[in-house]
């Protein structure tokens, strides 16, 4: 289901800025990381959420040379030429959709099979949320602009061409996993991604259950010597085991907590500990789907707080605030697991919980947050929710 309210809103304010009617329209939810931590860049395993929060795109063909793109949360219009596109400094969201189109372009050999265009998109993922409204713009765009021009794109093109656009025009160095969870979500499911073959697959969770999002308003730092020192890490890890294990290992996928455990103490510690986090997150996913599939949330809600605890004490990418979130959801008898989401060192965490428990779990734990911290949470009830797509107008 989609919100129907916020795309009257939408379609009203196209109609109003533009002053004509849309060709064709598409939305993309926002996602939340689930369980797996920092494994997409090792090949590992994820599961995340599409969720139902998202962006709507509404967009129609016009004459001449640049493309109009309005932003419906401020009503601010950006333009750009397709033939000479460049990453503007100032109206940065603009980049998204700049990169999406020219990504498009390429993709279909790059005979302007992209043409000129006027877009408005508008939506209901808080910004600064940890809950990806970029994904959500560059899914929702190039569903939009595949549809309007009629061009064939796979979803995982779809995807590469999200990532990109995050990479060569937002300036943003991301995985695949936030176009990915949004192109691939389901009702009351989970997406599970494997980072190596890149195949897909979705685990139900459930109509019982949904997640609590709480941000701690802390900023990410996930472009600072911090996410670079744990990547690092990560790749020396890799080679130590490449070079003392009698089978191949082309990232801590391939390596058991049991060996990690034969050979840890030869290891530098804080390396040895990097790769505990992540050696341990790929099997927790792959346990979670194994207990999710025997409808065994309490198990899985486990693997959540175990998940957290790595991320404190082995891959040191959690903060105060996030730890004192966990601990409170960890207090409250409705609280089935909780965890940090996304990247770390800052951001939201995720609880899972019933949803007849969440109204009451999220007032209590923004009664504490605000006492301890003197400012919210932000709560928000996310449940996991359909794929992005095209919708009729």
């Amino acid at each position: 289901m989609i919100n129907e309210h916020v795309f009257r809103q939408t379609l009203d304010k196209y109609r109003e800025h533009f002053g004509l009617e849309p060709q064709t329209a598409a939305y993309a939810p926002g996602r939340v990381e689930v369980l797996g931590n920092h494994t997409d860049y090792n090949e590992g395993f994820v599961l995340s959420a599409a969720i139902d929060y998202g962006t709507f795109f509404l967009t129609a063909e016009i004459e001449g040379e640049v493309c109009r793109i309005v932003a419906g949360d401020l009503m601010e219009e950006a333009t750009f030429s397709l033939r000479k596109p460049k990453p503007s400094s100032g109206t940065t969201w603009v980049n998204y959709v700049m990169g999406v189109a020219v990504g498009l372009d390429q993709s279909t050999g790059g005979d302007c099979a992209v043409k000129p265009f006027a877009a408005l998109f508008y939506g209901n993922v808080p910004l600064g949320s940890g809950l990806s409204s970029s994904a959500a713009l560059e899914m929702s765009s190039a569903l939009a602009l595949c549809d309007l021009f009629d061009l064939s794109v796979s979803d995982l093109e779809l995807a590469k061409i999200g990532q990109r656009a995050e990479h060569e025009f937002a300036g943003v160095r991301t995985g695949l996993l936030d176009q990915i969870s949004s192109l691939n979500g389901k009702v009351d499911s989970l997406v599970l991604s494997d980072f190596r073959s890149l195949e897909i697959e979705n685990v139900p969770l459930g109509k019982d259950a949904c997640f609590l999002v709480c941000n701690t308003k802390v900023k990410h730092a996930l472009v600072d010597s911090a996410y670079n020192d744990r990547r690092s890490s990560c790749e020396q890890a890799t080679g130590f085991f490449s070079q003392r294990l009698n089978h191949p290992v082309r990232s801590l996928r391939d390596v058991s907590s049991e060996e990690l455990h034969s050979l840890s103490s030869e290891m530098d510690a804080t390396v040895a500990l990097r790769a505990a986090h992540v050696i341990g997150e790929n099997e927790r996913v792959l346990m979670g789907r194994e207990v999710l599939q025997a409808g065994r949330l309490e198990e899985f809600g486990r693997l959540m707080f175990q998940s957290h605890d790595s991320s404190r004490h082995n891959f040191e990418n959690s903060c105060r605030e996030l730890d004192f979130l966990v601990d409170k959801a960890q207090e409250i008898d409705a609280v089935k697991g909780a965890r940090l989401s996304g990247g770390g060192f800052g951001g939201s965490i995720v609880a899972l919980l019933s949803p007849q428990a969440a109204e009451e779990t999220a007032r209590e734990l923004t009664r504490a947050y605000e006492a301890e911290f003197g400012k919210p949470c932000d709560p928000m009830v996310i449940r996991p929710s359909e794929r992005a797509r095209v919708l009729s107008l």
